[in-house]
């Protein structure tokens, strides 16, 4: 699905003047809740669907769900600002993009927390880590419901990144998050934050060399028309945040906001092999298209990670809510990175 691109720039720029409309807008009777992302045919997109369903069907059709992916309502800082006002009721992102609202969000980007979807869907359900990253934002307008991670991250350049010394020089496209910016700086490349929205044409202008992301939105937004060679370095893991709105969430009764609750928990408990399938399948949609898949020499692979080993660490050190946030993540990765025993 690629949408008009008249539409789409129409969209995404009316999204920036959205009215402060009442918290609890009503369609025929309902209680309407706007869902956002970036991204498009997705693991998140799905989990939206999927959210979306199970709110209208517990609810009772008393609240009606209305999804918004591809950034139909505003570029990744649009969507967080119009989830805080309440002019957006919920918005899936990753949670390094929320570090204007709290530096916490960002660590769980850090290099090497995970080895796998498995492993990071075991980290995001773990009662610990939920409870530092669902308590996180709700003075600040946000009321997180849900956690799961997506796909790892790969990066995209027009020449393709073979070895690590392929990565010195180059301007590369990062998260909003200083875990990415010191592990891309500590590879020789110049960093640039961007939100989603702007890569493509980034890409396409030469105002940057490559940019990090996850292979679904490579695919589903068309970036080979600007860059074939995807290098899959699996670092950092894309988690996604189900943030939404404090101020409609307090608005709702006790009983609907119980509804979101429990379908936030439960949707990210059953979406791995979802994101599983999914990832395998854009991987193969990339090739088909005529991209390239390539992976670092195995030795130089583990040179990377051992590189960005001591990043968290050495991010953190001087910030003592981050520090002591990613101490509870990287505490609960080290436990759970073998599956319990059956």
């Amino acid at each position: 699905m690629r949408l008009p691109r008249r539409r789409f720039l129409h969209l995404a720029a009316g999204a920036a003047v959205l009215p402060a409309a009442p918290l609890l807008a009503k369609a025929q009777g309902a209680t309407v809740m706007k869902l956002a992302t970036a991204t498009l045919n997705d693991a998140q997109h799905e989990w939206m669907k999927r959210f979306a369903a199970a709110i209208e069907t517990k609810s009772a059709g008393r609240i009606k769900a209305e999804l918004y992916p591809a950034s139909q309502l505003g570029a990744i800082p649009r969507q967080i600002e119009g989830v805080q006002f309440g002019a957006i009721q919920v918005a899936e992102i990753p949670p390094e993009f929320f570090v204007g609202v709290d530096e916490r969000f960002e660590v769980m980007a850090a290099p090497g927390l995970v080895d796998s979807i498995e492993h990071a869907q075991r980290v995001a359900a773990d009662p610990v880590v939920r409870k530092l990253m669902f308590g996180i934002g709700g003075n600040k307008g946000l009321h997180v419901a849900g956690l799961f991670m997506a796909q790892p991250s790969s990066v995209i350049t027009k020449t393709g990144i073979r070895h690590l010394a392929d990565f010195k020089g180059k301007k590369i496209r990062v998260f909003a998050s200083q875990f990415q910016t010191e592990a891309f700086k500590r590879l020789g490349a110049t960093p640039v934050a961007m939100t989603l929205g702007d890569v493509l044409p980034a890409l396409q202008q030469g105002a940057i060399d490559g940019a990090i992301a996850g292979i679904g939105p490579y695919v589903h937004l068309h970036f080979n028309d600007a860059a074939k060679y995807v290098t899959e370095t699996n670092q950092p893991a894309i988690f996604l945040i189900f943030a939404v709105s404090q101020k409609w969430y307090d608005m709702l009764p006790k009983d609907l906001q119980e509804v979101v609750d429990k379908a936030g928990a439960e949707v990210s408990r059953s979406i791995e092999p979802v994101a599983l399938k999914l990832y395998q399948e854009q991987r193969k949609a990339w090739t088909d298209a005529g991209g390239e898949l390539i992976a670092l020499p195995r030795e130089e692979q583990a040179e990377m990670m051992k590189t960005l080993s001591s990043v968290g660490d050495d991010v953190s050190k001087n910030k003592p809510a981050v520090r002591d946030a990613y101490q509870i993540v990287t505490d609960a990765a080290k436990r759970l990175r073998q599956p319990p025993s059956q």
